[in-house]
């Protein structure tokens, strides 16, 4: 790649501090306090970037396919159900970003909502959204150009008026409607920090900072709250109960708010215990050793799925009015299933499994029973499903790596699911695109899933252009995801390959646990195996061979660079983090804590040093080409996460291969991209990887 212009350098200040008798150098510390030389300097990086990609001799062309490609598949997804009405996010080919649409019962269809006409700077998007029971308003989060600090807009679905506003910040989807429809609660962050947040009252009409405090530090004696712990409140749509869902730790975002929990404490008390916020007589149901991640209710019994004494979960089952945990009945026994959430459905229980990456689906009568499997439409796997408040009926969005999502419908009748017909099938032909789950055996026998896709025709000659990617964190499942805009890659003859480290949940806890605090030096060893397989099978070779990951996928990503970085002809890494002993300083790094460790025990530093990518950076190595990339309004991730590295690869890379430094001025952490945003990032990458990989 020509330099047509150098990079700014950056400014070396070490800061040398002894930790647990370890001694850290930090070179560039000074970038953390984001002033106005970081902001300099970050300004020469991206111009120096976006020089770099744009001259790429194949990211027009990519470019020009991926916009093709992207414009024959209209997306639905973030589903909900209420009355007679169904309600989806929709983005259209031709859409900046999605639009709530809602469908009515005689089946037509209109936008209810767009967020592209909420004045302001750059771009708005729709964070989640929740429908009232009777489907006559719509609790509607949105944030500016990604931010992720959401306003709740409340529309009225019959008129799509506009009828009141919350103001940020609010960050999750733990909003209950109650009964009459007219009131929710919600869960906000105080004067734009993480600590000490709360959950809230509001009634339609009423002053938002008038908003009664429902759940809270200090506020009931019966919920012990840190600082750090963030309070949720639930309140199901049958029956005379409500939870509080008390998070330690990090969680997933909408619309998980009833499973891929972590690390979690779960209370229970009668609804009418919100007259009196300060006085309810809240009860504790399970605390974190419970391993409750999932949970379901009906009128009377609250049904949670636990990997306590069971790796791979089982599904509990207690009374609401007396949720004693020693007595519960066990309605799912453990098995080699990962047991991934529950709902009720009318008088069942659906029961989502992942049977050796595939969903499954049990169902048994609430009565009790024997579980029986439901016939699958689709080999591949779940997106998300949502039931209904008030009838049996669910809905599911399901897609396997080589087939568009499609929308299946599950009527209580126990028999199976029809296709509903709402997403329509893709004209992007995959027919030719072949995916295939290997099993690597890791440098300690341990067999490590690794889904492989390419075109069928694909010669198995050591000389394809491939991509590695995995996540290995939080206990999150790597699902398959149809990108119709990777046609472009495969018809370059490219490989595409996702590895399910461990620390993801691939196979429920027991995967979590084994990638997880000290133990995460497997989840980049599992990565440099997956690698080192693809080449011995012949896929690709060193030369020719990339990684890719996205935010805590800069640990596998990282830890692969600095520990092998003969390996690899190029690395992107998006928002990744790559600091971890710095990590605990950011906005959201308390919450990471429980996964990662702290600096403020020897343990904890330890665990923190073999993600920390950064400091294990070493001057005079021929690293790879690096592409780093970063949204200015990143709350998550801050920006001089993964600018610390490049400067640092920059000065110590012996190479003269490129590191750059991609700068999104109107992004975050990547919801909320606009289509342009997500099609000249995966144009830019595409060709970053395939350029360093020709010159090899």
């Amino acid at each position: 790649m020509s330099d047509l212009t150098e990079p700014p350098i950056a400014r070396v200040d070490v800061v040398r501090e002894t930790l647990h008798g370890i001694t850290l150098e930090d070179p560039y510390r000074w970038m953390e306090t984001e002033g106005e030389e970081f902001h300099h300097w970050l300004d020469g990086q991206a111009r120096h970037a976006r020089e770099q990609l744009d001259a790429l001799p194949h990211r027009s062309g990519l470019l020009t396919r991926i916009r093709e490609l992207g414009s024959a598949l209209t997306r639905y997804f973030g589903l909900a159900m209420a009355a007679e009405r169904v309600f989806a996010l929709v983005r259209e080919p031709d859409a900046r970003v999605p639009v709530l649409t809602v469908t009515e019962a005689d089946g037509a269809s209109r936008v209810l909502f767009d967020p592209g006409t909420v004045p302001g700077d750059g771009h708005h998007a729709i964070d989640w959204y929740v429908p009232s029971p009777d489907g006559r308003y719509v609790a509607c989060a949105v944030s500016a150009s990604g931010s992720e600090n959401s306003s709740i807009h409340v529309i009225d679905a019959d008129s799509g008026v506009l009828l009141e506003t919350i103001p940020p910040t609010t960050r999750f989807a733990f909003l209950s409607w109650l009964e009459d429809s007219r009131s929710f609660v919600y869960h906000r962050y105080v004067e734009q920090h993480l600590l000490n947040s709360r959950s809230f009252l509001h009634q339609l009409g009423a002053d938002p900072a008038q908003d009664t405090v429902v759940l809270a530090r200090g506020l009931n004696p019966h919920v012990e709250l840190t600082p750090r712990d963030r309070p949720f409140l639930v309140v199901p749509p049958h029956g005379e109960w409500m939870l509080a869902i008390i998070s330690h730790s990090a969680l997933s975002p909408w619309p998980w708010t009833s499973e891929q929990l972590s690390d979690c404490t779960v209370y229970v008390a009668p609804r009418a215990g919100l007259a009196d916020p300060a006085a309810c007589p809240w009860r504790l149901v399970a605390g974190v050793a419970d391993g409750v991640t999932a949970f379901a209710t009906s009128h009377d019994t609250l049904y949670l799925v636990s990997h306590r004494d069971a790796p791979r979960s089982r599904v509990l089952a207690v009374p609401l009015a007396a949720p004693d945990l020693s007595c519960a009945r066990v309605v799912v026994p453990a098995s080699e299933r990962v047991v991934e959430t529950v709902r009720v459905v009318g008088d069942r229980l659906l029961v989502r499994d992942l049977d050796g990456g595939v969903s499954r689906v049990r169902h048994a009568p609430l009565s009790g029973g024997e579980l029986a499997d439901l016939p699958m439409s689709l080999e591949g796997a779940i997106l998300e499903w949502t039931t209904h408040p008030e009838r049996p009926e669910a809905l599911l969005l399901m897609a396997s790596w080589t087939d568009a999502p499609r929308l299946y419908r599950y009527d209580g009748d126990g028999q199976s699911f029809q296709d509903t017909g709402l997403a329509p099938r893709s004209s992007v032909d995959f027919g030719d695109v072949y995916a295939r789950t290997l099993h690597v055996p890791a440098r300690d026998g341990t067999p490590i899933p690794l889904t492989v896709i390419h075109h069928k025709d694909l010669k198995l000659d050591g000389d394809n252009p491939a991509v590695l990617t995995g996540y290995g964190s939080g206990g999150l499942i790597d699902l398959p995801e149809f990108h119709p805009e990777m046609l472009a890659w495969y018809e370059l003859g490219g490989v595409y390959a996702v590895a399910h480290l461990r620390g993801g949940g691939a196979y429920g806890r027991e995967w979590h646990e084994a990638g997880r605090d000290e133990r995460k030096e497997a989840t980049i060893t599992d990565f440099i195996d997956c690698a080192e397989h693809l080449i011995a099978l012949s896929y690709t070779r060193a030369g020719r061979l990339a990684a890719e990951g996205a935010s805590s996928g800069g640990i596998p990503t990282g830890g692969a660079l600095v520990h092998r970085p003969e390996l690899w002809a190029a690395m992107a890494m998006h928002v990744p983090t790559v600091n971890a002993t710095r990590n605990e300083f950011t906005e959201s790094g308390p919450i990471n804590v429980p996964e990662f460790g702290s600096i403020t025990t020897e343990e904890g530093l330890r665990a923190l040093l073999i993600i920390d990518a950064y400091l294990r950076v070493h001057d005079g190595v021929p690293y790879p080409a690096v592409l780093l990339t970063t949204g200015l309004r990143d709350a998550r991730v801050p920006p001089w996460q993964p600018a610390k590295l490049a400067a640092r690869l920059q000065a110590a890379t012996s190479s003269g291969r490129p590191v750059l430094m991609r700068v999104e001025e109107h992004g975050w952490h990547g919801a909320g991209s606009t289509r342009d945003q997500e099609q000249e990032l995966l144009a830019d990458v595409l060709a970053f990887i395939l350029h360093a990989s020709d010159g090899s």
